[in-house]
């Protein structure tokens, strides 16, 4: 088991906000949402989640949680990605956020695996 640094050190926070930041803009992309539509979603403002992706600002867990409702991914993703998260035992990812966080697939590739993923849920779901 590694040691963590301690998360209170200016350096560590402003790391893991840039590293937030980041994740939220690929998400973002990923889900070919523009800043305003994505902030729409989100409800906050254009500026705001500007500041965010640019790890500007470290959002409260309630706008995490609007963001990752907007970006159809669990809030636990992006608590452990804010290093809100100190959990060892993390759990497993869910299905969608593994295909968006799987470096060795293009941003095409994972398009079309999150497209034909949610297809046979919404199917299975109709027969259940």
């Amino acid at each position: 088991m590694t040691e963590r640094p301690p998360t209170d050190s200016p350096n560590v926070r402003e790391d893991q906000l840039h590293a937030l930041g980041a994740f939220i803009r690929a998400q973002r992309q990923l889900a070919n949402l523009s800043l305003r539509q994505m902030a729409d979603l989100a409800h906050v403002s254009n500026p705001y989640l500007s500041q965010l992706e640019r790890g500007l600002h470290e959002p409260s867990v309630r706008v995490l949680q609007s963001i990752a409702r907007a970006l159809n991914v669990s809030a636990e993703t992006l608590l452990t990605h804010a290093g809100i998260d100190d959990d060892d035992a993390a759990e497993l990812p869910d299905t969608e956020s593994a295909i968006r966080a799987d470096l060795r697939l293009s941003d095409e590739q994972k398009q079309a695996l999150l497209s034909v993923y949610r297809s046979y849920v919404q199917t299975n779901a109709g027969t259940r």
